[in-house]
């Protein structure tokens, strides 16, 4: 089945280049397509702490989706993992999700912090983060994982 998606805006940020690393303190704009939302589309969501922001790789190669089993970064000392056990950019859909800090709301633009994407990258949607959709239990992840995101 094929999906059409059309972006709501794009990410706005002096970062280029997509690497791995030091994310946590970016600071990102995201413009909304003023063709299509006014400033109503943003209204309230400045009253949140977080919001989840649905993107897409548009620089990550579909050619090279890593569709199976790797270590992640190619890193040996941390364990085989299936593509659905990591969160990499060559991905089947190159479908990015971070949550973010929101920093403020200013007309169609939202201000974040945190959010691991490059400049002019298509924004496919926006969900504020609510507790109530947290897991209920305990979560629970591999060291590998907490040693890749140490310096993220």
């Amino acid at each position: 089945m094929n999906i059409t998606l059309t972006s709501i805006g794009h990410v706005r940020t002096i970062r280029a280049d997509p690497t791995d690393d030091n994310w946590d303190n970016e600071t990102t704009r995201i413009d909304l397509d003023t063709t299509r939302f006014t400033a109503d589309a943003l209204l309230s969501l400045d009253s949140f702490s977080q919001v989840e922001v649905l993107y897409w790789f548009h620089h990550a190669e579909a050619a090279i989706s890593a569709l199976g089993a790797h270590h992640p970064r190619d890193n040996t000392a941390w364990p085989l993992a299936g593509i659905f056990a990591q969160r990499g950019k060559n991905r089947p859909n190159r479908i990015g999700l971070t949550i973010c800090k929101v920093l403020k709301v200013e007309c169609t633009t939202l201000h974040v912090e945190g959010l691991d994407a490059i400049d002019s990258t298509p924004v496919l949607d926006l969900k504020p983060w609510m507790i109530g959709f947290a897991p209920r239990e305990n979560a629970r992840e591999p060291q590998w994982a907490k040693e890749l995101l140490s310096g993220y």
